[in-house]
């Protein structure tokens, strides 16, 4: 199944699950976690189902028959055992009375609602893992029989067994997001788009050792950070052990029900004792490998006194209310507590708010400390529309105690704020290559030219073309003008019941090479500047900066301050050519215009008005 047909089917799913909501009493609240739960059991059984298959194909046989698999058996392989009474084709195929059929819970009493059903089915759930124990929802009575019933048919999609478990994985992903929209809360506090955690997953690299993620939301940190070691021929939850911290109970329910999804264990503290202002809720200060976050932006009003108790601020406090003897900006106690969580040869990545790359006062002051450090490894700006709930800029930054001599007193800076795809009107992310490419910037500023060459072979490979990647370009943009130039002649010829069906099938081919055509101009753009691997600045996209030079700029690490405003580049498009094709286009339009006024005009004469 294709990218396009999976987004189709995510978006069906979702628009059939929150018709349902709509119908129904209940806000978006009481619905996302229920839902949510469903869908990881759905995610689950499709896990228990190949993981089962792959534990048959080396079971001993007894008697002529396969002995039957074991909980301890899924559990080597990162997957959730499942009783029957949990499994999803078990409650697809319950009986519409479920009185009638006296089916008993785990505690031997007779159920007579199918929520009562599900609820034991989430019970049994939790039994096979103490990270789950009182995470899943089991407020399925709050459900009509017939809404849940409906719910489960939705998401018991025969497409879904097609996809694999992947990708019925990343539809989980896009339901939380799309609840997040929903029920994000409105106090600085975002739900981190995937491409942001991949930035900072593939910068960190990380591969064995002591992840804290200490304002973990709905976990995706983790998450990402578990396919990035998988990836990498390693086990995650041999190779790495998580820790997080999340004030809001809610969230952890979700990163706790997200990493279980994705075979994964840690250790997530919620509730006021995980309120990273006040504690160190894992003891981790100095002890960690790896930090990523996406903390709360300029939460105000933290307590001084408070926060001083609790350490982890090894160049002192920001700025401090000597009335209130309280905190105005809480960026900067962020930012010292991800330095101060690493070890000495520990990597941290977190998201921040624009602003405090060269906000004023103390937080100056404990910014110049930091660089003098020379810990600083790079910084990232972020333009708008990347977060599902608000339309705002954010930096990504970089520490890393272990750098190289030969960059110890530099930082890269890289200003990604025109650099993205458009998803929709709100929202932009970067693709796939777009991260990779932003990714190769870092490998040759850190000199790891050979990860760069390998890059480029992956380009290659997949355009399967020994032609650059300029000439590529070119063909491909003509080959896209040439196919829409025939396919309108096509649709124009062909019968009117066949009009929908050619025009269908043009663009499927048009998006072929248009995906074809966007790898080689990401290919392109990346070669034009680096060409075989020799790191340069590039005007208004990176500069590698020394820490004098930083001082010159007041300790600003703010990108845009280094690398300049890049020349704009010509798009290609002959002006003449183009306003004679818009005058066109407006003629056409005019003319359709007073065709329709004269239908209507006839129509009105006809009906006497």
């Amino acid at each position: 199944m294709d990218n396009s047909k999976i987004k189709k089917l995510e978006a069906d799913l979702w628009e059939s699950a929150d018709l349902l909501r709509a119908g129904s009493k209940l806000t978006s609240n009481q619905y996302c976690m229920p839902v949510l739960g469903l869908l990881f059991l759905r995610y689950a059984y499709s896990r228990f189902k190949l993981v089962e298959a792959e534990i048959l194909k080396t079971r001993p046989i007894r008697n002529g028959r396969k002995m039957p698999v074991e909980a301890s058996d899924f559990a080597a392989k990162s997957a959730l055992f499942l009783p029957k009474e949990a499994q999803y084709d078990y409650l697809v195929n319950l009986p519409e009375n479920i009185v009638a059929a006296s089916i008993k819970n785990a505690a031997g009493q007779q159920m007579n609602s199918l929520g009562e059903v599900v609820n034991n089915a989430m019970e049994l759930v939790e039994a096979q893992s103490e990270q789950l124990t009182g995470v899943l929802p089991k407020s399925y009575t709050d459900f009509s029989d017939e809404l849940l019933s409906e719910l489960i048919r939705i998401f018991n999609n025969n497409a879904l067994d097609e996809v694999g478990g992947d990708v019925i994985g990343r539809i989980y992903e896009y339901f939380l997001n799309k609840f997040a929209k929903n029920i994000a809360s409105d106090d600085g506090v975002f739900f981190t788009p995937k491409s942001l955690v991949k930035m900072i997953v593939n910068i960190l690299e990380p591969k064995s050792g002591v992840l804290l993620d200490p304002a973990c939301g709905s976990g995706g940190m983790f998450v990402q950070t578990g396919d990035f070691v998988n990836e990498a021929g390693l086990q995650a939850n041999s190779s790495m052990t998580f820790y997080g911290q999340e004030k809001v109970e809610y969230n952890a329910q979700l990163c706790l029900m997200n990493m279980a999804v994705h075979g994964l264990t840690g250790v997530i503290k919620s509730g006021d004792e995980a309120n990273s202002f006040y504690h160190d809720a894992h003891n981790l200060e100095g002890r960690c490998n790896y930090v990523m976050a996406n903390p709360p932006f300029n939460v105000d009003k933290v307590k001084s006194e408070s926060a001083q108790s609790a350490g982890r601020l090894p160049f002192g406090l920001p700025g401090v209310n000597a009335k209130t003897k309280e905190i105005g900006n809480g960026n900067y106690l962020w930012i010292s507590y991800f330095y101060a969580y690493l070890n000495e040869t520990g990597r941290a990545g977190f998201v921040m708010a624009s602003s405090a790359t060269d906000s004023q006062g103390k937080d100056k002051d404990i910014r110049e400390s930091l660089v003098k450090t020379g810990h600083v490894d790079a910084m990232i700006s972020v333009g708008n529309n990347f977060f599902y709930t608000k339309s705002l800029p954010c930096s990504l930054w970089f520490f890393d105690k272990a750098k190289n001599e030969n960059i110890k007193d530099k930082v890269l800076f890289i200003d990604a704020r025109n650099y993205y795809t458009v998803v929709d009107r709100t929202l932009n992310e970067w693709s796939e290559w777009q991260l990779k490419n932003m990714n190769a910037i870092v490998w040759l500023y850190r000199g790891e030219v050979d990860k760069y060459v390998e890059l480029l072979n992956e380009y290659k490979a997949v355009l399967g073309s020994d032609k650059t990647f300029a000439e590529q370009v070119h063909e491909l943009s003509e080959s896209a003008k040439a196919l829409r130039q025939e396919a309108k002649k096509a649709v124009e010829a062909a019968d009117k019941r066949d009009k929908k069906k050619t025009q269908s099938e043009y663009d499927e081919k048009i998006a072929e090479i248009m995906d074809q055509l966007s790898v080689a101009k990401e290919a392109n753009w990346l070669y034009e500047k680096f060409d075989e691997g020799t790191y340069a600045d590039v005007l208004g996209l990176c500069k590698v900066a020394t820490i004098s030079e930083i001082e010159e700029k007041g300790w600003s690490l703010t990108p845009g301050a280094y690398v300049g405003v890049a020349p704009v580049e010509d798009d290609g498009v002959d002006f003449e050519e183009r306003m004679a094709e818009i005058h066109r286009e407006l003629l056409s339009l005019q003319a359709e215009s007073n065709d329709l006024m004269d239908a209507i005009s006839q129509n009105m004469k006809e009906m006497g008005l």
